[in-house]
């Protein structure tokens, strides 16, 4: 059967290629230029239309993407605008990855691919393919152009592909050009939205999400996506260079791949690994280095205002702070400890004169041999920090230096930062300009087993799978918005947004844990949140490595701190038993290589009475539940510190009621008895 319906599709493909463009438009049910999903349920269909190539999808023979054009726009030739397709050729893949850390530990990756061969019919003839692959999932698309004889250097000016998404819906967005991403999500429909960046995420109906992103990011500009006006066909713009231009690249070249999943709730949406389907298999030989873990850090002192980053008599980054913070860390099984502020550049404007960094000398009050020795004797590691203040040839000029030095002491994860809208004071993170520097970042990390957790990036596309030392990412509104943000903090329902929005990206660095609400440098301003919403974002918002955030003496005496000293960040697998977008998530994850299970649920300003469906257990087999809940009269308004601690003994039938608290969350340890 595999060869006849081979042999069927050469047939069909030679008889399309003979075919004039309108008549290609015709073959929208043949074999030759359709795909369907392993399942069946998903199928996309390819033609030429008055020249312009387009495509559709459908989900059990439902549209979910109508008509839409795929063109790319350089200035050396046109793709997509006078477009015959010259050959179609389908191919079927299957296999099953493991990662060496991750929300679960194998990943199946399971696609059938329909390739088009096309060349353009114009005054500068070239040709081109598209690749299409399709998953039960959803689908993604590349372009890929190859090297010929007229044509060489490529000049990118507008990629327009095009999603024409075939109904209007509800969709969760922040601006594509606000400042790292760090905005709180909007929702509109989908045809009243601005330029956004995306994972754009939306609700088509009460079966039907959509989210829409890119994957395997490489030297070309991040995409960001505009809807046509008063329609939901939305066209991507490419963040451009200074210069104006898109991207300067030469043939052969690959775009990256353009990314729709399709899904019948939110749950579904987050547990998707097309992204990373479609990135290339991991190209580090010895992964050991990329370590999960939980570590602290002399970090929200210095938004508290207690401690300053530069030196001075309230520096932070010393050799004595770091060592009280190393000692507590040991105590706590905290795997490591984050100085910043450490080494010279930090006085005066750092942000607009980042070129003043130094990453291998260190501030006279801080030696980084002595530390790092101390903490080796402690079984605990220091997390480097480097921030640029977007200074990328600074950074790079020293960067091979700093590596080496953090090697050779036994650092080998490195917190990035680049805090400036420009980098180099001219180009936006997101242009291949950025995407270029970063890049670079993690390969040269990666030959100094050093780990990467970047700040202020390109948002991510699923490089973890093939680069496993990027480990973590900003790119959100994190915690410290709850130190120092004028509107008084990041609201209830942002949480409840993240996962399916940015969260879709890649993991986000977070740093959930602040134990003190008191803010005497912003008063006004903390954690809209109650304690146990604290606790459950240890497992809700995913990273391998994660910061609690609070300074350590916030945690003393504190019985609910047992929950995030001990909640593991590497997981066999993960399962959603309930979530609604913007209102409320529950999510449960199976510790690596163990039988515990720890569970985060949380809610936005409103309680929420949830039933934890404790089947994702396995039969027949006895757990002890302890749960952390909101304690009686908790509100994060009002009083946000109440935690009910307790313990029951459950098993795959079990429901364990749990009461949300405006604003707060559960957080639950299952252990095997």
């Amino acid at each position: 059967m595999k060869k006849l319906t081979t042999t069927l599709s050469i047939c069909l493909t030679a008889a399309l290629a003979a075919t004039t463009p309108l008549l290609q438009s015709c073959f929208k049910s043949s074999a030759a230029n359709r795909e369907v999903s392993p399942d069946g349920a998903l199928s996309v269909d390819v033609g030429v239309k008055d020249g312009r190539l387009f495509y559709t999808v459908a989900r059990k023979g439902e549209a979910v993407v109508d008509t839409s054009y795929l063109a790319i726009d350089a200035k050396e030739a046109k793709f997509g605008a006078n477009t015959r397709i010259k050959d179609i050729a389908h191919s079927s893949f299957d296999e099953t990855w493991t990662q060496p850390w991750g929300e679960e530990k194998d990943v199946r990756n399971n696609y059938n691919e329909m390739r088009l061969t096309l060349a353009e019919e114009s005054e500068t003839p070239a040709e081109f393919a598209v690749v299409f692959r399709i998953f039960d999932d959803g689908i993604g698309f590349r372009y890929e152009i190859p090297e010929q004889a007229n044509l060489g250097h490529l000049t990118i000016m507008d990629e327009n592909t095009e999603f024409a998404i075939a109904d209007d819906g509800v969709a969760w967005s922040i601006p594509w050009n606000h400042e790292y991403y760090e905005h709180l999500y909007g929702t509109s429909p989908i045809s009243r939205l601005d330029t956004v960046c995306s994972p754009l995420t939306m609700k088509i109906k009460d079966n039907l999400y959509l989210a829409i992103h890119e994957a395997n990011l490489t030297d070309y500009a991040s995409m960001n996506l505009t809807p046509q006006p008063g329609s939901t066909r939305l066209r991507t713009m490419l963040t451009p260079l200074s210069t104006g231009e898109k991207v300067i690249t030469t043939a052969p070249m690959q775009s990256p791949w353009r990314t729709v999943i399709i899904a019948d709730n939110p749950g579904d949406l987050m547990l998707s690994r097309l992204m990373l389907n479609l990135n290339e298999p991991c190209k580090i030989a010895d992964t050991s280095f990329c370590k999960p873990g939980r570590y602290i850090g002399i970090w929200w002192g210095m938004h508290m205002k207690d401690w300053t980053w530069e030196q001075g008599p309230k520096h932070g980054a010393t050799t004595e702070n770091t060592k009280r913070y190393i000692d507590f860390a040991a105590e706590n099984g905290y795997d490591g400890v984050l100085v910043e502020g450490w080494n010279l550049g930090w006085d005066g404007d750092w942000s607009a004169n980042g070129d003043k960094f130094s990453f291998t000398e260190a501030y006279p009050d801080f030696d980084l041999k002595e530390i790092t020795d101390y903490a080796r004797r402690k079984g605990v590691k220091l997390i480097g920090h480097h921030e640029t203040g977007g200074a990328a040839k600074n950074y790079e000029k020293q960067m091979e230096d700093a590596f080496a030095l953090y090697e050779n002491l036994g650092v080998n994860c490195v917190k990035t930062g680049y805090v400036n809208l420009l980098l180099d004071g001219k180009e936006l993170h997101g242009s291949q300009y950025g995407v270029r520097h970063y890049r670079k970042v993690i390969e040269d990390a990666a030959r100094h087993h050093i780990a990467i957790v970047n700040h202020e990036p390109v948002m991510p596309t699923g490089l973890q799978r093939t680069y496993p030392n990027l480990m973590s990412q900003e790119g959100m509104r994190g915690q410290e918005y709850d130190a120092w943000s004028p509107d008084g903090g990041n609201p209830p329902e942002h949480t409840c947004i993240l996962p399916f929005t940015r969260g879709l990206a890649g993991p986000m660095d977070f740093t959930p844990g602040t134990f003190n609400f008191t803010n005497k440098a912003v008063p006004g301003t903390r954690p809209n949140t109650t304690v146990a919403k604290q606790l459950a974002l240890a497992v809700v918002i995913y990273s391998p490595v994660v910061m609690s955030s609070d300074q350590i003496q916030n945690y003393n005496g504190r019985p609910e701190f047992e929950f995030l000293k001990t909640c593991p960040t590497n997981w066999d697998k993960t399962v959603i038993p309930e979530a609604k977008i913007g209102e409320y998530v529950t999510i449960a994850r199976k510790e690596r290589d163990a039988d515990n299970w720890y569970v985060g649920a949380i809610t936005n300003a409103s309680a929420h009475n949830s039933e934890l469906d404790c089947s994702f257990l396995p039969e027949g087999q006895k757990f002890k539940a302890k749960v952390f809940a909101d304690g009686e009269g908790a509100d994060y308004r009002t009083n946000p510190y109440p935690v009910a601690i307790y313990e029951q003994v459950i098993d795959s039938s079990s429901r364990i009621p749990l009461h949300l608290a405006p604003g707060g969350g559960a957080a639950l340890i299952i252990k095997k008895i």
